[in-house]
């Protein structure tokens, strides 16, 4: 069987991923089916949350949201299951959404996906929904330690996508994509954003919500303290993966 030699044309393009015989991130868009997805909804510091935002963030509000997702049926990836800690913050006069502090999957393709093209902060960890009688339990794992363990009412109130989003704009996912060149000069500094898009919501309830942290010091997330729980929701969607935008280049801004 003949060798393939990669072109420079075929390495420069959008989308290349190594290794380049069997890539190890897909392409978008990336189509979602049927995920199932515990949000859990609390009050925190003000200023723990300005202490996790880079310049020039500003924070939006004092609530935190945790989505822990069960990905059922994506493409390219397989069945895997994640958690994104997210708070709402704003690049005035440029756009609003929900900065991830801290995200945690089981998947390595998802883990390299997410830090090579979104610069999302992804670590490998173990999320879990389960369905225990009448409550939702949802519950994050890293070194073998419970690090979140999340409850809500098993399907009490009927909600909408439009009862999370006005708590925090959370369809918008901002991140901080840090990449240095192999001599440690800083390659990339940017600001990212990506919407999800096509949402199919199948169902979505809502109830009050518990929510406990075990500090980790390779999982942080006690370093948003609970102080007030609100309500959570479980929701079952569709969504699409499509690319994002740079919102700032920290780069472009000092030269």
């Amino acid at each position: 069987m003949a060798e393939r030699r990669w072109k420079r044309a075929d390495i420069v393009r959008g989308g290349v991923s190594t290794p380049l015989d069997a890539p190890m991130v897909p392409p978008f868009p990336i189509r979602f089916r049927d995920a199932a997805i515990l949000t859990l909804c609390y009050r925190t510091d003000p200023e723990a949350i300005a202490a996790l935002l880079p310049e020039p963030l500003e924070p939006l509000s004092d609530v935190v949201m945790i989505h822990l997702y069960d990905m059922r049926d994506p493409d390219w990836l397989g069945p895997y299951r994640e958690a994104n800690v997210m708070v709402g913050a704003e690049l005035p006069g440029i756009a609003a959404g929900a900065y991830s502090p801290w995200l945690f999957l089981s998947s390595d393709i998802g883990l390299a996906h997410g830090r090579e093209v979104h610069g999302q902060p992804k670590k490998l960890g173990c999320p879990r929904i389960e369905m225990r009688g009448d409550l939702i339990v949802g519950t994050l794992e890293r070194n073998g330690i419970a690090v979140l363990t999340g409850t809500l009412p098993y399907k009490q109130q009927r909600a909408d996508l439009a009862d999370l989003a006005a708590i925090l704009p959370f369809a918008t996912n901002i991140n901080l994509k840090a990449v240095d060149h192999i001599d440690g000069r800083p390659a990339i500094r940017q600001l990212t954003a990506r919407t999800l898009a096509d949402v199919q919501l199948a169902e979505c309830w809502r109830g009050p919500c518990t929510v406990e942290l075990r500090p980790n010091a390779q999982a942080p997330l006690h370093r948003l303290p609970v102080r007030e729980m609100l309500d959570g929701f479980f929701w079952r969607a569709s969504f699409t993966l499509v690319p994002g935008r740079v919102l700032h280049d920290y780069l472009e801004e000092s030269s």
